[in-house]
């Protein structure tokens, strides 16, 4: 009995032996033949683009991270949207979801990056990190966030040669799909930028964006059939800059973009501490002392004679207007 009894447990051991070898190995042939869809879908995703003048090129597609992850890794990215004129190409891309939540990504890419624009931009940008994570549904990607550490960027138009240094110490983006509209926020910390030949007006600043684009839900998907964000409407709930030390400024109200890319709306513009303001342009930019003081009066007159200004601007086509009547500049096609 005890010899039959032995050998009954033995039997049970090798057969939870073989079951457990059994589900790893049809595991890992599923993790592997789930690896090489994704490749394939992705691949032909990337080249599906094409049809909307967009072509994206992931170099070296590779997908690793078994046993209980799986990620698309690429040694180069590039893209070209011919529609827009735009080309760029990035550092190595390596990205990763966990296999029991598919449809949370994260993924980072390494610089340096490089753009050329089809009006004579090109930049050049390279940062520490670039770290983000996505959240994707059947219809795509429903939000995303993104943090960039330690960016450096340089522009410069080849039609007029300026050049620009763009340095950011902390950068923070974050879109989401809220019904049919698309919510973006943008939060960039330490950020200097100079222009080349010329003197620094403003120091460093942060700078905060928060934007609403009606109807726009489909840029983040990847699915929107029209042109970016020309033919828009929107609400700006605050475009601010702060330079410390209660020296700042805020834009909001509502916007549409046209289709040929002017802005029009009305927008409230606020700014405090006025003299503050005056100073440091006139410190940095003695050639406009007296547009600057000029300017000073007229705001701190419409408002009180205080230290802060808060004016109703209207653009029309472009065209900024104060007061319902006083042309005082004009924004040029986005």
């Amino acid at each position: 009995m005890a010899a039959s009894s032995r050998s009954n447990v033995s039997a049970k051991i090798w057969a939870l032996t073989a079951g457990i070898l059994l589900v790893i190995g049809l595991y890992t042939a599923g993790w592997f033949y789930a690896a090489s869809m994704l490749k394939e879908k992705t691949l032909a995703l990337l080249g599906d683009q094409q049809r909307h003048g967009v072509t994206a090129v992931c170099q070296d597609a590779e997908y690793r991270g078994y046993p209980f992850r799986i990620g698309l890794f690429c040694s180069k990215m590039s893209i070209d949207d011919k529609t827009n004129g735009v080309a760029a190409t990035f550092g190595a891309l390596r990205s990763a979801a966990q296999i029991y939540q598919p449809s949370h990504i994260v993924w980072e890419l390494d610089g340096p990056a490089e753009t050329r624009t089809g009006t004579g931009i090109a930049a050049s940008s390279q940062w520490e990190s670039l770290q983000s994570s996505l959240n994707t549904s059947l219809g795509g990607v429903d939000r995303s966030s993104t943090v960039i550490k330690g960016l450096m960027t340089s522009i410069i138009s080849t039609q007029t040669s300026q050049a620009f240094d763009v340095k950011i110490g902390h950068t923070e983006a974050h879109l989401r799909q809220n019904g049919n509209d698309l919510d973006a926020a943008i939060t960039l910390q330490d950020t200097d930028v100079t222009a080349k030949g010329a003197p620094q007006i403003v120091p460093r600043f942060t700078a905060v964006g928060d934007v609403t684009l009606a109807g726009k839900a489909a840029l983040l998907a990847g699915q929107d059939p029209g042109r970016g964000i020309y033919g828009t409407k929107g609400e700006m709930r605050r475009l601010a800059i702060d330079l410390g030390n209660g020296q700042a400024l805020s834009i909001s109200g509502p916007f549409s973009v046209g289709d040929d890319g002017r802005i029009s709306g009305k927008l409230r513009v606020e700014v405090d501490r006025l003299s503050a303001w005056r100073d440091q342009i006139k410190a940095s930019a003695p050639q406009l002392a007296k547009t600057v003081d000029t300017a000073t009066k007229m705001l701190s007159a419409m408002t009180g004679g205080g230290d802060r200004a808060a004016i109703d601007l209207t653009l029309n086509n472009g065209k900024v207007i104060l007061g319902g009547f006083i042309a005082i500049g004009e924004i040029p096609p986005l």
